[in-house]
Parts: C-alpha cells; sequence; structure tokens
C-alpha cells in the first residue's frame, strides 16, 4: 500500500499509551506520517489508537505500526533504519511509580537504559540528523520544595524516578558530547478519559462513578493528601511537539502551576456525581460516608501507599510559556469533568 506523501515522519515510542495516542492524533492533523512501535503481546492493547488504526490489517494511510522494544536493541535498529524518521518520541516507559519499587531492575532497563540504546543509534544513524524528544518525569524532583522549574535539584524518591533521572542526564549527555537534537520534557503529571485504571485519577472516577451506578460498594486509596499538577494529556502533547521545533535544542518543564491533593480530586469528583461525602477519622482510619445511603464508601490501605511518599509537586512552566508560547487549555475542574463524562459513556 502506497503511502501518501506528507511533510514529515514521526517515530512515537509508546504510542498505545494515554500520552502516545493522544500525540498521534496531533501529528496526523499537523500532516505527519506516523510511525508507532508496540510490544508484542498474545492480546491486542491498541485500544486507545483503534479509531485511527486498523488493527485488523495492522496498518493506516496516515499510522503505521512497527513491533518493537526498548530493551530489544536489534528491533530499535530495524525500525528507525526502515522508518528514517525526522523526530523521534520516547514516551515509552514502565510508567507506575508504586510498581517500580517490586519491579526495579525491568523499570530500570526499559526507562533509563531503553532511552540510552535510542540515543546511540541516533548517533551514529548517518541517513540524516533525527530530532529526539525524552518523556522525562515531575517525579524525578521528589522530596524538592514547589514549585518546580528546569533549574530545580533533582531528589528522586523512587526506582521510576531515578530511572527517569539517568535518561534526562543522558539525553543532555548525548547532546554536549555528540551534538544532537535531543530535548527533555519534563511533564507533571497529565490525565484523560484514556488514563490507565491503575493510576489513582482514572481509580477514583471509575471507582466512584461504579459506586453512584450501585456496580461497586467501597473505593480504596492510600495517600489522601499528596498534592500534584494536575493537567490534561491532550494539552500537554502539543507542548512536546513544540519543543521538536525550536532553533536549538533545550529542556522544559510543562505544568499547569496549580496543586490539588488526592482528597481534592475525590470532593469534586463526588460532588459533580452529587454524591456528598463525610469525611471521618485521620489516617489508615480515615473514612468517608455516603450521606445519602450512610454507608462507607472510600477507605485507606496501607499498601496502596509508597515506600517513600513524595508529598507536593508543583510546576513552574514559565520558560515553556516564554519559548514555547504554551499554556493549558484545560483548568483542573474541566479535567475531571472530561473523565467523567468519558466513564458515564463507556
Amino acid at each position: 500500500m502506497l503511502l501518501k506523501k506528507m511533510s514529515k515522519k514521526a517515530l512515537i515510542f509508546g504510542i498505545t499509551g494515554q500520552d502516545g495516542s493522544y500525540l498521534a492524533e496531533f501529528l496526523i492533523k499537523k500532516k505527519y506520517q506516523v510511525h508507532g512501535v508496540k510490544r508484542r503481546t498474545s492480546t491486542p492493547n491498541t485500544s486507545r489508537i483503534d479509531h485511527i488504526f486498523d488493527s485488523v490489517n495492522f496498518r493506516n494511510k496516515n499510522l503505521v505500526m512497527h513491533h518493537g522494544d526498548l530493551s530489544d536493541v536489534g528491533s530499535l535498529n530495524r525500525i528507525i533504519n526502515d522508518v528514517n524518521p525526522d523526530e523521534i518520541y520516547n514516551l515509552a516507559a514502565q510508567s507506575h511509580v508504586k510498581i517500580s519499587f517490586q519491579i526495579p531492575e525491568y523499570t530500570s532497563d526499559v526507562n533509563a537504559l531503553g532511552t540510552l540504546r535510542l540515543l546511540e543509534i541516533i548517533r551514529h544513524y548517518k541517513k540524516k540528523k533525527i530530532k529526539f524528544y525524552q518523556a522525562s518525569s515531575s517525579e524525578m524532583f521528589g522530596k524538592s520544595k514547589p514549585p518546580q522549574n528546569e533549574k530545580t535539584l533533582f531528589q528522586p524518591r523512587s526506582v521510576y524516578a531515578i530511572s527517569k533521572v539517568f535518561a534526562y542526564h543522558s539525553v543532555i549527555h548525548y547532546r554536549d558530547a555528540y551534538g544532537l537534537y535531543a530535548c527533555n520534557g519534563i511533564l507533571f503529571n497529565h490525565e484523560s478519559p484514556r488514563r490507565g485504571v491503575n493510576f489513582v485519577t482514572k481509580k477514583i472516577v471509575q471507582g466512584l462513578v461504579r459506586i453512584k451506578q450501585g456496580k461497586q460498594k467501597v473505593l480504596t486509596l492510600g495517600n489522601l493528601y499528596s498534592r500534584r499538577d494536575w493537567g490534561h494529556a491532550n494539552d500537554y502533547v502539543e507542548s512536546m511537539w513544540k519543543i521538536l521545533q525550536q532553533k536549538k535544542a533545550n529542556d522544559f518543564v510543562v505544568a499547569t502551576k496549580t496543586s490539588n491533593s488526592v482528597k481534592d480530586f475525590i470532593n469534586i469528583c463526588a460532588k459533580k456525581l452529587n454524591i456528598k461525602l463525610i469525611w471521618k477519622n485521620k489516617g489508615l482510619k480515615e473514612i468517608a460516608i455516603n450521606k445519602l445511603t450512610n454507608k462507607i464508601i472510600i477507605k485507606v490501605d496501607q499498601k496502596y501507599f509508597r515506600e517513600t511518599e513524595v508529598d507536593n509537586l508543583i510546576g513552574d512552566f514559565s520558560k515553556a510559556k516564554k519559548m514555547l508560547k504554551w499554556k493549558p487549555k484545560y483548568s483542573f475542574d474541566k479535567l475531571i469533568d472530561d473523565m467523567i463524562y468519558d466513564e458515564l459513556n463507556d
């Protein structure tokens, strides 16, 4: 099948994830020829891109898929040489912070060494100069006091964060040592209806909707007082593209500069669903009661706490606002509306 000629080719690692799916949509609208990389699995995992991708024939006039893995340098070499991309977006990762405590070696291999493998291939690539975007994370800041910006000291509190710090500095090293056009986007928490069910925002929205519908009795969570800077993934993928359109490679914080706790998220979501909560007790005994039914619908369990917590993340995106002309379009309230609407209409 002949592909329609387009202005640029983009190669997305992690295209089947939340960010990858939104980025694919965005780049296709920009008339890119988009290539995506997914790991071979026994069950389909393309639900987030099925609306733009023919999963039966494994192709689309605007989107081509490839099987590969960040832990397999042979597949990475093959794909990059076959595609000959103008831009590479590395969004692939073992992205769950809590799980990184349980599988530290795998997390490090994919997140840290996977990035290094890509940089090495690009360094030796002769056909053209490829622009490289690395998805960094606000988790790298860890214990550092907010607000955090590009000059804030990294104090990682998980293997996930440590692996991202390694990848971040690898990007800068390859940029300085070998002249690669390689950039880091330090994205703070960003959610959407496409968020995975093992992330707390999706768990809250899904849980409260199911409780409202009588399909679930109790929602069990961990630290209710962690504060995060939550934005919308659909906003943030635009910043990824803008980062690679600058004359000089650079690193940027992408955030909203607002902070809300997990408990704030719960309260706003419950209010939008007309669930009135009555909070009682403190610590591991804290509960929320549905005033209408007088039943406990939210509990806290130690098993959902991290071994080392990150208390407060707030991103200062002044540099991105000035240089990229980027700012978030979605408010925190609109983000929750979007997630609830999708869950109710799923």
